[in-house]
């Protein structure tokens, strides 16, 4: 048992003392605990958080880029305990409950193209694994069993199960890890901030951008490689867009040395960009698509992959199994979430909200550009990022010591102090991340711009 402890800042939350002692936090820095009070955001509504001190914070980021129709919704509340009440847990191993097999439905029916099969998981990280074990099987049922290499991005994040790990091209988030599963194999990324010699022509940069893929997969052996994992706009470095073209010539590629391609959309679908699935705003077809987050809004953990009608014929043989799955997959109550999530979206016209605001939002934080440690402001959607910059004549980034400053020290907490939630990273160069829920609109693009302002004029003074 616990009780609250005192330290330098004063008491400390009950809440916050059971943490630092018990709670092992995901992407934490466990150490600094107690002497430094963990933060406990104790209720949501809207587009707002509270915390133990009673303050109101905008959620900027959307928990982790999840709660696409805001926080408190009690009707969810209501799907939830109804579905306790009729069946609260069976797998789909075999079998299925009526809302699992409605889900995969709606689902199929959403997906562009022939993606109608749908492959429930508890979340993203899970979501990428499963497509990766499929494409690896795929090509052994069709006569290509030396198919099993994957290409990504540089700085590109698509989890952390160990054959999602060994996709991502962070080496600092795997070095503690290794040795991972073999075959993932990186290419440049759509950084067009860091590439000013395309400036004039980004659809030049799209087509360099791509053609690194083809030559990656012609270094490695076409008949080796089995999928590109690609996010519609890459997370990490900073929501990166694709430049004009670039899915077009991917698509290509892919197609002619028969690899699948993978879209990675666990934070871009449900309405992030304004579609159900984002590849469809961006013009092209996957093979298979990886989503979770928005799905339920957070109101229940759950993911999928979504594979076209190529890549599950060879599974609908005879006597052929996919040996793969997840005990909570496809859990009954997170998919009735999900059906009421995505009810409450149609309804409410989420997706058209984003279209018709991502260029009002785009524009309040191009304002900040007038800040000398702002250096580019890039997203689409509700997904945007603001780099930020040592000089910014000279687009230097900043050093260990100053990265260690501003991203783990100053950052987050002057900005959730002073009412902002959101996202510093450095996983790449050094950005602040914001996305809100998609029921926001001017009002809180403004607050979120005056918040960073101040906080950045201030992290200016610092450097």
């Amino acid at each position: 048992m616990t009780t609250p402890i005192e330290t330098p800042s004063g008491p400390v939350d009950r809440t916050a003392a059971r943490a630092a002692d018990h709670l092992w936090m995901h992407f934490a820095r466990q150490g600094r605990h107690p002497e430094t009070p963990v933060p406990v955001i104790t209720r949501g509504e809207g587009a707002y958080l509270w915390d133990n001190q009673g303050r109101r914070i905008l959620d900027g980021l959307s928990g982790l880029f999840v709660v696409q129709i805001g926080h408190g919704r009690r009707e969810l509340a209501e799907v939830a305990a109804k579905q306790i009440c009729e069946l609260a847990y069976f797998p789909v191993w075999g079998y299925t409950t009526p809302v699992q097999a409605e889900l995969a439905e709606r689902l199929a029916g959403m997906a562009p193209g022939d993606l109608n099969r749908v492959f429930f998981t508890s979340g993203g990280g899970e979501a990428v694994e499963s497509a990766w074990k499929a494409a690896k099987q795929y090509f052994k049922l069709t006569g290509k069993p030396q198919k099993h290499k994957v290409i990504s991005r540089s700085i590109a994040y698509h989890g952390t199960p160990h054959g999602a790990l060994a996709i991502t091209g962070l080496p600092a988030m795997k070095k503690d890890f290794e040795p991972l599963a073999p075959g993932g194999f990186r290419v440049p990324n759509t950084n067009l901030y860091r590439h000013p010699e395309f400036a004039d022509d980004p659809k030049a940069f799209g087509l360099w951008a791509a053609d690194r893929i083809e030559e990656a997969i012609l270094f490695e052996g076409a008949d080796t490689v089995a999928a590109v994992f690609l996010e519609p706009v890459q997370n990490s470095g900073g929501c990166l867009t694709p430049p004009p073209g670039y899915f077009d010539r991917v698509r290509e590629i892919c197609d002619r040395y028969d690899v699948l391609l993978v879209s990675d959309e666990v934070i871009c679908a449900f309405g992030r960009h304004g579609a159900t699935f984002a590849c469809e705003k961006f013009g092209y077809t996957p093979d298979m698509i990886t989503c979770a987050k928005g799905m339920s809004s957070g109101y229940g953990p759950i993911g999928a992959m979504i594979a076209s009608e190529r890549v599950i014929e060879p599974f609908l043989r005879p006597g052929v199994a996919f040996p793969h799955g997840y005990t909570f997959g496809g859990h009954p109550v997170a998919a009735a979430l999900s059906l009421a999530n995505l009810d409450i979206m149609e309804r409410e016209g989420l997706n058209q909200r984003v279209l018709d605001n991502e260029e009002a939002f785009g524009a309040t934080l191009r304002k900040l550009l007038d800040l000398p440690i702002v250096g580019d402001v890039r997203g689409d959607g509700y997904f945007w990022a603001v780099e930020l910059v040592k000089d910014k004549a000279t687009r230097e980034t900043f050093n260990t010591a100053e990265r260690e400053l501003l991203v783990r020290g100053f950052l987050p907490s002057a900005l959730f102090g002073n009412g902002l939630y959101c996202r510093p990273d450095d996983r790449g160069d050094v950005v602040i991340q914001v996305a809100p829920p998609l029921i926001t609109g001017q009002a809180e693009f403004d607050e979120m711009e005056q918040i960073l302002r101040a906080t950045l004029t201030e992290a200016y003074e610092l450097i």
